[in-house]
């Protein structure tokens, strides 16, 4: 198994259907629920544990789901209120590294939770034409927000699977 990419990296596949579209929202409505149960009982020095060799640790995490997920929300707000903005991106690597990931998980296991109450709201609330606004990524070029709710649903499911298969691999 690749330990960087256990559920393998995302792949989009034309426009998405509508059943698609809420199974990606169902798993971003279920993500905070399967973030908390996959670091259920860890203590300190096990959420200090790397998912792998120079990754993250299982804290560190935790944290960036809470950080990318709130900057994902902001995209997706821009997207519906302004043509095409472009988006700024950051140093996610270098946020990991801020004081505030060394904090306890349950700060960003709160946020998340509150966070995708507001985020499954706005998701479920867009019509097709909704769907179909872009952002434009520095990198990747224009996104739409159809493909980047993908994406999200993707993020989730990988970052737990990081926590999971490590907790497989080492018996806890």
């Amino acid at each position: 198994m690749d330990l960087r990419y256990p559920i393998g990296k995302f792949e989009f596949e034309g426009e998405p259907t509508t059943e698609v579209l809420e199974k990606w929202i169902t798993e971003i409505e279920g993500l905070p629920f399967q973030l908390t149960k996959a670091v259920e009982g860890l203590r300190d020095e096990q959420l200090d544990t790397a998912y792998r060799p120079d990754g993250w640790t299982i804290r560190q995490v935790v944290h960036h789901v809470a950080d990318s997920h709130l900057n994902s929300y902001f995209r997706f707000k821009l997207a519906l209120t302004e043509n095409n903005p472009t988006i700024k991106l950051y140093e996610e690597g270098k946020w990991t590294e801020l004081p505030d990931s060394k904090l306890p998980i349950d700060i960003s296991l709160k946020l998340i939770e509150a966070l995708h109450s507001r985020w499954v709201c706005l998701l479920r609330s867009m019509k097709s034409d909704d769907l179909a606004k872009t952002f434009q990524h520095p990198e990747s070029g224009v996104v739409t927000l159809g493909m980047n709710i993908g994406i999200y649903a993707w993020h989730g499911r990988h970052h737990v699977s990081h926590i999971t298969s490590l907790r497989n691999r080492l018996g806890w």
